[in-house]
């Protein structure tokens, strides 16, 4: 366990949790990222059937599938680092892979609705309280998103289920 200490005068102590994990950059090594970070959120009082641990499935398993479709470096891994701040209520999850882009994501692309594929990014937009990447030294990026834990999860969750391919 991670904890963030405050000097005197400063904010109270914070304790964060936090699981670092690398990973090989395959389809398998994305399965796995996804099934950790639902076991590890489960430990911590959220069942693999929650709203919260099927939303960090979704977001781990889209930022995992990323890192290896897009970001893999043979031989190389990739990395997911999940930290949960329970004082906020916040979980970020970071995916960082080996290989440099030219333009990191900024947003969600728009896909084609017929396109076999495209539309990760779009889950992670909607699940996530926000999101982005940073370029990692000396090679590579990190891709992370902050999920919120509070009641907006499942309202979250629930309007996914109104999306339909035809929409996007």
């Amino acid at each position: 366990m991670l904890t963030e200490t405050a000097t005197p005068g400063d904010m109270p102590q914070r304790e964060l949790q936090s699981l670092t994990l690398q990973f090989p950059s395959s389809p398998r090594g994305a399965q796995l990222a996804r099934r950790h970070a639902v076991r590890w959120m489960g430990e911590r009082g959220h069942p693999p059937a929650s709203d919260v641990s099927c939303a960090v499935a979704l977001v781990v398993g889209e930022l995992a599938a990323n890192a290896v479709q897009h970001g893999r470096v043979p031989g190389r891994e990739f990395g997911l680092r999940l930290i949960l701040d329970r004082a906020s209520g916040v979980l970020r999850v970071e995916v960082a892979d080996a290989a440099s882009a030219k333009r990191l994501p900024t947003a969600a692309p728009s896909s084609s609705p017929d396109g076999e594929s495209g539309r990760g990014l779009l889950l992670v937009d909607a699940l996530a309280e926000r999101w982005g990447s940073t370029p990692r030294s000396p090679v590579g990026k990190t891709v992370w998103a902050e999920l919120r834990l509070d009641a907006s999860t499942p309202v979250r969750l629930q309007c996914l289920a109104d999306v339909t391919p035809s929409a996007w």
